[in-house]
C-alpha cells in the first residue's frame, strides 16, 4: 500500500506501545504538528510519564476499545500480530503501520534530513551531533535510541527544518529512510538472524547509501563501508585516523579511559575535542559528529564546546555507583567488537580488577559469534553469564550460555539476576569495576548488584 500521503488524510492517530522508545518521539513529534494523539502500553515507565505530561491520553493495557476514534493506528515491532488492539484495526478496516515506515512519512517532512548508521555507535554518534546542534542554536528535532541528558529523554521538537535521527539496519527498516545526509559509522556482520552474511549487510547499507539525497559522511578507516559508499553520485566526505580521509584526527592523547585531539578537515583545524566518555570507539563517534556538523555549517568553537561537553547517554558506559570504592557501570554492549572495546575502555579507568556480567542477547548472535564473545569477553578479570535472552526468536541453534561460558576461564554461570547480585555482592572488593553488559534488561541485574554492595555496606 502507498502511504506516501497518509499523514496529509487522518488527524486521529492512535500509538500501540506508546512508552517504547522508537514510538514515543514520534508521538511527540505529530502532536507537535497539531495531530490528535493517543495511545496504550501495559507498563508504567518514566518515558510513559513524558507521555502523558504532554496531555496525551494513555491507555493501559491493550483493549479494542482503545482504537475508537482513531484514523491510524500505529504499533512497535514488539507488537504481536494477535494483539488486540491491532486485530481490531484490521477487523474494522483502519489502516495499521508498523513504526518504521510511519518514521520514514515524518522525516519526509523536513528539508534536512540527518540519518546516523551502522553496526556501532548511533545513538552516541546521532546524541554527540544533537548536543553540538544545540549548541549551536540550530534547533533540530532528534530521535534517539537512548536518554540523552542534554534533552531530558530520548527525543526533542524543535522549530528548524532539521531533523537528526538513528537509522537501523535491523530488517533492513533503514531502507524506508530517505536522508539528505547520512552517516556511515561502521559495517560489521550482525543481525544474522535476518541477513545471510556480511555481504548482504554490505548490499543493504550501499542501498541506503544510494537512497540518500546530497552527502554522504563515512568512516574511511572501514573498508566495508568503503566498499558500501563507493561510486556513489554524491557529496562523499570521508573522516578517521588515515590521512587519506578529509576529516582527520591527530595528535589523540590518552588520560586513562579518555581521549583528546585535535580534528582537522582539508588540513585546517576544525575543533580541540577533550571526552568525558571513555574508549576509542567514542573517538570515531566523536569524529562523526564533528565532520558532520562542520560539514552542516556549525561554529568551529562551539563544536570543540559541545563535543567536549557531552557526558554520555544512558546504558552508554553509564557509571550507576559507586560503593564501599566499589563502581558500578552498566552498558548496552551485546556485540563482541562493542564488549571488546567497552572491556578495553573499562581497563583503563584504574580499577585494580574489571567484573563482567553479560546477558547474551538472541540465540542467533550468540551462536554466530560464540568464539568472538569469549575473546571479548576474557579481557575482564571475571565474567559471570546469565542465561540467553531470546528477545524474538526460538533456539532453533542448539546453543547455550553454557556453551559460552565453557569457552571463558573462570566463567561463572547463573540463571537469575538475583543469584547473579548475590555473587557479586560477595564476590566483589575494593577498587573494583562491576560491569553489566547486553543489550536486553540486565540494567536490572546492574541495580540489584547495586542494592546488594549497599546492604553489605550497612
Amino acid at each position: 500500500m502507498d502511504h506516501q500521503n497518509l499523514l496529509n488524510e487522518v488527524k486521529n492517530i492512535h500509538f500501540i506501545g506508546i512508552g517504547g522508545s522508537g514510538i514515543c518521539p514520534l508521538a511527540e513529534i505529530l502532536l507537535s504538528k497539531g495531530y490528535n494523539i493517543t495511545g496504550s502500553d501495559v507498563y508504567n515507565s518514566d518515558t510513559l510519564e513524558r507521555v502523558r505530561s504532554y496531555g496525551i491520553k494513555v491507555f493501559m493495557g491493550h483493549k479494542k476499545e482503545n482504537i475508537n476514534g482513531a484514523d491510524l493506528i500505529v504499533y512497535s515491532a514488539a507488537i504481536k500480530e494477535q494483539n488486540e488492539e491491532l486485530v481490531a484495526a484490521k477487523n474494522q478496516g483502519k489502516i495499521a503501520i508498523e513504526r518504521s515506515i510511519l518514521l520514514g512519512l515524518v522525516t519526509q517532512k523536513y528539508k534536512n534530513f540527518i540519518a546516523v548508521c551502522g553496526t556501532h555507535g548511533k545513538t552516541t554518534t546521532t546524541s554527540m551531533l544533537t548536543q553540538i546542534f544545540l549548541k549551536c542554536g540550530f534547533d533540530p528535532t532528534a530521535i534517539v535510541g537512548g536518554h540523552l541528558p542534554a534533552i531530558g529523554g530520548n527525543s526533542i521538537v524543535g522549530k528548524s527544518d532539521t531533523v537528526i535521527c538513528e537509522a537501523c539496519e535491523y530488517v533492513d527498516t533503514f531502507l524506508r529512510l530517505y536522508p539528505s545526509v547520512s552517516v556511515i559509522l561502521n559495517i560489521e556482520a550482525d543481525h544474522l538472524d535476518y541477513f545471510k552474511n556480511i555481504q548482504e549487510i554490505k548490499r543493504s547499507f550501499r542501498k541506503f547509501a544510494l537512497q540518500t539525497t546530497q552527502m554522504l559522511i563515512i568512516n574511511g578507516d572501514d573498508k566495508n563501508v568503503l566498499a558500501a559508499a563507493s561510486d556513489v553520485n554524491l557529496d562523499v566526505v570521508s573522516f578517521g585516523f588515515d590521512e587519506s580521509n578529509d576529516c582527520v584526527a591527530k595528535n589523540l592523547k590518552q588520560k586513562g579511559a579518555f581521549s583528546s585531539f585535535e580534528v582537522f578537515c582539508h588540513e585546517k583545524k576544525i575543533a580541540d575535542v577533550s571526552l568525558k566518555v571513555p574508549g576509542k570507539h567514542n573517538v570515531y563517534n566523536a569524529l562523526a559528529a564533528v565532520c558532520t556538523a562542520y560539514k552542516l555549517g556549525a561554529s568551529k568553537e562551539l563544536i570543540s564546546l559541545a563535543i567536549s561537553e557531552f557526558s554520555g547517554v544512558h546504558r552508554r558506559f553509564e557509571i550507576l555507583s559507586k560503593v564501599n570504592d566499589i563502581t558500578v557501570v552498566d552498558d548496552f554492549a551485546h556485540h563482541p567488537t562493542e564488549i571488546g572495546v567497552t572491556l578495553k575502555a573499562a581497563s583503563q579507568m584504574g580499577c585494580a580488577r574489571v567484573i563482567a556480567v553479560f546477558q547474551p542477547h538472541t540465540y542467533s548472535r550468540t551462536y554466530a559469534f560464540l568464539n568472538e564473545f569469549a575473546n571479548a569477553l576474557s579481557l575482564a578479570d571475571k565474567v559471570i553469564l546469565s542465561e540467553v535472552l531470546p528477545v524474538r526468536e526460538k533456539n532453533e541453534f542448539g546453543v547455550s550460555s553454557g556453551d559460552l561460558a565453557k569457552k571463558i576461564k573462570g566463567c561463572v554461570l547463573l540463571k537469575t539476576f538475583e543469584e547473579i547480585a548475590e555473587f557479586v555482592g560477595k564476590e566483589a572488593k575494593a577498587k573494583d569495576l562491576i560491569i553489566t553488559l547486553g543489550g536486553g534488561n540486565i540494567y536490572k541485574c546492574a541495580e540489584l548488584i547495586v542494592e546488594k554492595l549497599r546492604q553489605r555496606r550497612d
